[in-house]
């Protein structure tokens, strides 16, 4: 009778979890929705920031605009999921991001912004698919120069906008990487990315392909 309220107990406390991952997969569904619209439709290049508030919201939606950004930053969150201490990988992503803002704003070149982001997507879509976990640093690695990567890209639309739609801008794309990311890792987390076995879940591995493609159809774009 003893194990049956405890296994009854164990499965009421899994319902919470079951469904806190289906609203972050549902969140991030909507938000790869509303990022393939805006691919197919396209969007303004540069944005007409003239008030904190308009770079606040910019900076929110800016993530998730560009499909190929978005699927990098959901990629590195299930990664990091896989490590104890993931949570590491994934705030040195979003700092990297605002890094690379601030290196665009300061005029510093670096070409080539979108074959990278391209070829990020892919590296990372080729670690989901792999049978077992990479190594923490690598992708502590590949997650700092795709956050560089991004965060430059970003900051091209934001060019000529004054000192505090800026700073709006950096707080709104900052909160945006921040809760993708993480929503991302819980989700890996509750489909046993870091289990002992370090073997990915096979949903991951479907994840994986997808975010690949994605990744080489924005590089052959990229390169035309």
């Amino acid at each position: 009778m003893f194990k049956t309220q405890l296994s009854q107990s164990q499965a009421w406390g899994e319902f919470p979890t079951l469904n806190l991952m289906h609203r972050h997969i549902g969140a991030i569904a909507i938000l790869i929705l509303i990022s393939l619209l805006s691919s197919l439709s396209g969007t303004p290049a540069n944005h007409a920031i003239s008030n904190p508030w308009e770079g606040f919201l910019w900076g929110l939606a800016d993530p998730v605009i560009g499909l190929d950004c978005l699927v990098g930053i959901v990629a590195i969150g299930l990664l990091s999921s896989a490590f104890v201490r993931g949570a590491a990988i994934a705030v040195s992503f979003v700092l990297a991001s605002v890094l690379g803002i601030v290196i665009h704003l300061f005029q510093l070149n670096i070409p080539g912004t979108e074959i990278a982001i391209a070829i990020s997507t892919i590296v990372f879509g080729t670690m989901l698919m792999m049978p077992n976990q990479p190594n923490f640093i690598v992708i502590a690695l590949v997650g700092v120069s795709a956050g560089l990567f991004q965060g430059y890209a970003d900051a091209e639309s934001i060019i000529g906008a004054g000192t505090m739609p800026l700073i709006a801008y950096i707080l709104g794309i900052t909160l945006t990487l921040f809760t993708v990311v993480m929503s991302a890792r819980k989700i890996g987390s509750a489909m046993g990315m870091g289990e002992i076995n370090r073997i990915l879940p096979w949903k991951i591995s479907i994840a994986g392909f997808a975010f690949c493609a994605i990744g080489i159809v924005f590089l052959s774009n990229s390169i035309i």
